[in-house]
């Protein structure tokens, strides 16, 4: 056994190299300042499906910049982005490690289609010539399990599920992410980037939200996926504080009834919402996905030096 060495070979540490340079330039180019935040504060965030890790006396270890960085938008920041670690507690497998590097972004000013534009040119530089096909979430998961996410039944949804192996108990909302998952995401052709937007808008996160033809809530947000892997996470921002104030509480009530910790709200978040974020989107990358995806490696430990278990 040599567990003191790294898990990645040279040529992934210098292909990493290689693409923090390739996005550096990137964004250079486009005038987008590069920026700094904590990665250890007073304040987690309250999403049900992410759980900071807590270090006693201090706060939490950050599972991305997002709260700091929209700090700064509204504090007159204009266009910027950041290469940082997040942390994020029992994400630990092949495509997940606990300590894990973030590329985020944020553009005032821009559309959700002009951010999504952007990701596929900065893909561009990183997966030369991949064609890529834009679908909306209701019409693909439609297509692929025959049933709508919006209008199914839970007891569709959920018997679904189950016939695709999901633990019995399942809601219609964790039915339909357990779908999209292991059926719907499983079907996207590999060597395509295919972008899924138009998300239900139970899962709006930190988006905005709108009613489509039907009447049926969506969230203005969109993933990016190839081979098999989801790279990106995008969203038109949510911008007002009150609407913020009220998911927070919602997340609460959600992390209860799951068994979960409740969150304090971060104060210094909701103050600079008040001030004033100014209409923008944001998206966030895995910069360890991105080296799977461009180096058709099929466990992060491939890309990192020193993974959890050698940490």
């Amino acid at each position: 056994m040599h567990d003191w060495q790294p898990t990645a070979s040279l040529e992934a540490m210098k292909a990493r190299a290689e693409l923090l340079r390739t996005v550096r330039a990137f964004f250079d180019a486009r005038n987008v300042l590069e920026v700094d935040t904590p990665q250890l504060a007073r304040h987690g965030v309250s999403d049900l499906h992410i759980q900071c890790i807590p270090v006693a006396g201090y706060g939490y270890l950050q599972s991305s910049p997002e709260y700091h960085m929209k700090r700064l938008l509204a504090a007159g920041s204009g266009p910027i982005y950041q290469i940082c670690k997040a942390f994020r507690d029992g994400e630990a497998g092949g495509r997940h490690n606990p300590e894990f590097t973030m590329l985020e972004w944020y553009r005032p000013g821009f559309s959700l289609k002009d951010l999504v534009d952007e990701c596929l040119a900065l893909f561009a530089k990183l997966f030369c010539d991949t064609p890529s096909q834009t679908y909306s979430f209701r019409e693909l998961f439609l297509q692929v399990t025959r049933l709508d996410p919006l209008t199914a039944s839970d007891a569709e949804l959920v018997a679904c599920a189950q016939y695709h192996g999901a633990p019995p108990g399942l809601s219609k909302t964790a039915a339909v992410d357990y779908l999209m998952v292991t059926k719907v995401e499983a079907a996207l052709p590999a060597e395509q980037l295919s972008v899924v937007t138009d998300f239900p808008g139970w899962a709006a996160a930190l988006a905005q939200t709108h009613k489509d033809k039907d009447g049926a809530l969506l969230a203005r947000r969109f993933e990016i996926y190839y081979r098999s892997l989801e790279l990106a996470n995008g969203y038109q921002e949510l911008t007002d504080p009150d609407e913020q104030r009220q998911r927070f509480e919602q997340d609460n009530i959600l992390r209860t009834r799951h068994g979960l910790n409740p969150m304090a709200a971060d104060p210094f978040l909701l103050d600079a919402m008040d001030a004033g974020l100014p209409a923008c989107s944001g998206v966030a990358m895995g910069v360890e996905r991105l080296l799977m995806a461009q180096q058709s490696h099929g466990r992060i430990d491939d890309v990192q030096t020193f993974p959890w278990s050698r940490a």
